[in-house]
């Protein structure tokens, strides 16, 4: 009975969309192509389904976000924010017909019959933007997280319903956390990147019970901080607690390192290792006389391109005020690894006047980004 019902489920997946249903979701795949390229560009690689459940899901998280950071006034924000979350409850109703007007609504509803998707996510995403419209400021480490879990974990837990797992892997059980923790680390790492920019237009999302204890304030209009800020303030930041945003920053992430963990076994070379505590590396060994290198292995050989420098390394007589770099020595530099990385690097170095050269094993640059595969075609 169970196999009869799944195999029911993944025949109505697979099932061809209406031609309005077809066409709302490439309305969506469009929205998703010239808002956010580069995620466009990762879900290409999905199956044909999951990849327009992907799109549904972003064209109405996306036009959500426009609402909150739109320039109307704070009344409209709300007002629209309520409207979107009345189309919600009909997408959840079912009662959005495939000839509707609103092509995020008809491909979403779409994509709701075919996968597991916990729609009530997309509510806590409302939630979330409503904080933001309302100014809301954040007192204790708890409100914080409460508000990264409607902003970022909710769009992992979305995201988890159309990916779905793998059923008896151990630990499957617990992806839902696995989403909402490492969506908690983003969207902290987005907090701690854009201070200056939130406050600029009055948002503070850092909490108050935390810049009270290391003595900040949320006035960041000034250019340089107090005076003797800095020794006493960076000496409680190395030697003392870090800021709780950054402590369970690094908790989340380490939190999220499981399934990160199972994955890392078929590609290790895409996924960082889970967070941890810093720990100094011991100096590395030089892969060619005179050159530093960073990341060789010793006893490795590897084929190397030398990257030539489109610009000279220095000029040796600047203007007045610059540094006389007459008599030192060029700079080199070696990078290892010719994936899309590595040659980055290696071409941004060579632009800047290092005389580069670049070390990889394989008979061809590109990595894994080189080639792939899929249905059968290379």
């Amino acid at each position: 009975m169970e196999r009869r019902t799944a195999n029911a489920e993944r025949a109505a997946r697979q099932a061809p969309p209406s031609p309005q249903v077809f066409a709302a979701y490439r309305y969506c795949e469009a929205v998703t192509g010239r808002q956010a390229r580069n995620f466009a560009y990762g879900i290409r690689l999905l199956p044909t389904a999951q990849r327009r459940a992907m799109s549904a899901l972003y064209a109405f998280s996306r036009r959500v976000d426009d609402i909150g950071d739109g320039p109307l006034e704070t009344e409209v924000k709300r007002a629209r924010l309520e409207e979107t979350r009345d189309l919600l409850d009909l997408v959840r109703a079912g009662k959005v017909p495939d000839d509707a007007t609103d092509p995020v609504a008809v491909a979403l509803a779409d994509a709701a019959d075919r996968f597991p998707i916990p729609l009530g996510g997309l509510d806590e995403l409302i939630d979330g933007v409503l904080m933001d419209v309302r100014g809301r400021a954040y007192e204790t480490w708890d409100e914080l997280k409460e508000y990264c879990r409607c902003v970022a974990g909710a769009i992992g837990r979305l995201s988890l319903g159309v990916f779905g797992t793998v059923p008896g892997v151990p630990g499957a059980d617990r992806a839902p956390h696995y989403a909402d923790t490492l969506g908690l680390a983003l969207q902290l790492t987005n907090i701690l990147r854009d201070v200056r920019e939130d406050a600029a237009e009055g948002r503070t999302y850092l909490p108050r019970e935390d810049l009270a204890a290391f003595g900040c304030d949320t006035s960041l209009d000034r250019h340089a901080p107090p005076p003797a800020w800095g020794l006493r303030r960076a000496g409680a930041l190395r030697g003392g607690p870090r800021p709780r945003a950054v402590r369970r920053g690094a908790a989340a992430a380490a939190a999220a390192g499981p399934p990160l963990g199972r994955l890392r076994g078929g590609h290790g070379r895409d996924l960082p290792p889970p967070a941890g505590p810093y720990r100094p590396r011991p100096a590395r060994r030089t892969a060619r006389p005179g050159l530093p290198c960073f990341g060789a292995r010793e006893g490795v050989r590897r084929p190397a391109w030398p990257v030539r420098a489109r610009r000279p390394a220095g000029r040796p007589h600047g203007p007045r005020g610059e540094r006389d770099m007459s008599g030192a020595p060029d700079p080199r530099a070696v990078v290892v690894g010719g994936g899309l990385a590595g040659t980055a690097a290696a071409l941004r170095l060579a632009d800047a006047g290092v005389a580069t050269t670049l070390v990889e094993s394989r008979p061809r640059l590109g990595g894994l980004a080189f080639s792939f595969r899929r249905s059968g075609a290379a």
